[in-house]
């Protein structure tokens, strides 16, 4: 994880960014539930739908991580002509910074991929979907918008997933627009047969694809190295990053250079779409000019985080920069999340089948009456987050003079309770929309409100969860400590 430039300089680059990925769009269908018997027709689990999510997959979760990335993003594709394009088109359009050029195919229908969840593992997974190659005359329509579109990109990203869209000739054009506006293209390949993706500057392979790709084993380190230079064999590719699971990354330049790169996944809960993560945080920070091997270990780090949450999820840039930029104190900075981050968090832990607990204030000076009230809090829930006002928001509350501690050292402290899961910062009034966005099943405050008081309270209770008011320790006040040391002027 040696980045030799610094990672917020890299990451400030991202914005100016202009990505164009081509390839293969599904919609990605989850179905979660719980399995309580089996099935008395024949011995197969009964799954209790309790909820549905849908999420853009293929070429469209690179596209989404993309927009997690900050950049702004071209998405050209083909969907079909029915309710899961439909569906698929929405999604694409609410993303920011994404602008979709979707071509719809009659008769050609969308791929979709419906994956039922119980307890946190997948039962089963069910594929709609067509391995045709695109009709000419679409593909000629997709050919045009790619010429079009690459004369204002950066880089060009090919997510391929056989679906049919990455044909002969759309790869061909993508790399003929690239070299006549001296742009790279990256690819993330599906076929064995590489010579298809000529032209490509780099290619993403699976430990897999590209041991079927040399005809070789790739089980360590040195296989690895030995059929990334097979694979590599006539081909004018400047690099081939492989991704190997649990043993990490390699990257083999044309150069010789080779670079391991260990994983750093803190804890493995979905491997869906990684592989989109990695080429998508690659592109964009190639196109900002890093190193190949600054830009590999950029891929590998938001790798690792991805695997660590629910579904085809996504990376943000201030969470790469968390894992580079971690210190000594890291286990108590990494609870200090964006809001968007510990949204991501909160799914993930949901979809583990945890009780999500919410908690806020300003904690100004933390005292014994915070730390009983958190920890009471605690004991609610299987994961706490703590909503806490902005240094903005507490003047506006308490006055000019407060808070005495700014907004990081009080996240710094609050971080570092062992009841505290994640802090994330509001700077409204209230944080009545941190919650709806959150849907916590537990809220918490002191018993020095009456539950109709509480403000969320009525969200909360109306979609199932509940109130707990914590009990108060006599004698402890914030605004109490502050009037002594300043002598009853506050």
């Amino acid at each position: 994880m040696n980045i030799t430039i610094s990672t917020e300089t890299m990451i400030s680059r991202f914005a100016g960014v202009r990505v164009l990925c081509v390839g293969d769009v599904m919609l990605d269908h989850f179905v979660y539930g719980s399995v309580e018997r089996i099935s008395p027709e024949a011995p197969v689990p009964v799954l209790t739908v309790e909820r549905e999510t849908r999420m853009p997959g293929g070429a469209g979760n690179v596209a989404r991580n993309l927009a997690a990335l900050g950049v702004s993003t071209t998405l050209a594709s083909v969907i079909g002509a029915d309710s899961a394009g439909d569906i698929l088109a929405r999604l694409m359009t609410d993303q920011p910074g994404l602008t979709p050029a979707l071509l719809k195919s009659a008769g050609r229908p969308t791929s979709v991929k419906v994956r039922h969840i119980a307890g946190g593992q997948q039962m089963l997974r069910t594929d709609h979907e067509t391995r045709a190659p695109i009709k000419s005359d679409i593909e000629e329509q997709l050919c045009a918008i790619i010429t079009d579109a690459a004369a204002s990109a950066d880089i060009i990203i090919l997510s391929d997933y056989a679906k049919g869209v990455l044909t002969q000739r759309v790869i061909a054009t993508a790399a003929a627009a690239a070299r006549k506006h001296g742009i790279r293209v990256v690819a993330d390949p599906k076929s064995s047969d590489l010579s298809r993706y000529h032209g490509v500057h780099f290619l993403t392979p699976n430990a897999k694809e590209l041991s079927a790709a040399a005809g070789l084993p790739v089980n360590d380190d040195s296989s690895a190295v030995t059929a990334a230079r097979r694979a590599m064999e006539g081909m004018d590719l400047e690099a081939l990053l492989v991704t190997r699971s649990e043993q990490g990354m390699t990257l083999v330049t044309a150069a010789g250079q080779v670079t391991h790169l260990p994983a750093v996944a803190r804890e493995v809960f979905d491997v869906s779409g990684a592989g989109d993560t990695v080429i998508a945080t690659l592109a964009v920070a190639i196109a900002a000019g890093a190193s190949l091997q600054d830009a590999a270990s950029l891929a590998n780090i938001a790798a690792g985080i991805v695997v660590g949450k629910a579904g085809t999820a996504v990376v943000r840039p201030d969470e790469i920069a968390e894992v580079v930029q971690a210190t000594e104190i890291r286990g108590a900075s990494a609870k200090i999340r964006t809001q968007a981050s510990t949204l991501d968090l909160v799914q993930t832990w949901r979809a583990r089948g945890l009780k999500i607990g919410f908690t806020n204030g300003c904690f100004d000076l933390v005292h014994p009456g915070h730390i009983s009230m958190l920890a009471q809090a605690r004991g609610q829930c299987d994961r706490l987050v703590v909503g806490l006002n902005t240094d903005r928001s507490v003047r506006r509350l308490k006055g000019p003079t407060r808070p005495v501690n700014t907004e990081v050292a009080r996240a710094i402290v609050l971080s570092a309770l062992e009841s505290v899961d994640a802090v994330t910062m509001f700077d409204e009034d209230t944080p009545i929309q941190l919650i709806r966005s959150l849907r916590p099943d537990v809220l918490v405050k002191g018993a020095d409100y009456s539950p109709g008081q509480v403000v969320g309270a009525d969200e909360v209770v109306g979609w199932g969860g509940r109130v707990f008011l914590a009990e108060l320790t006599p004698g402890q006040s914030t605004t109490g400590i502050v009037s002594r040391m300043t002598g009853g002027n506050k």
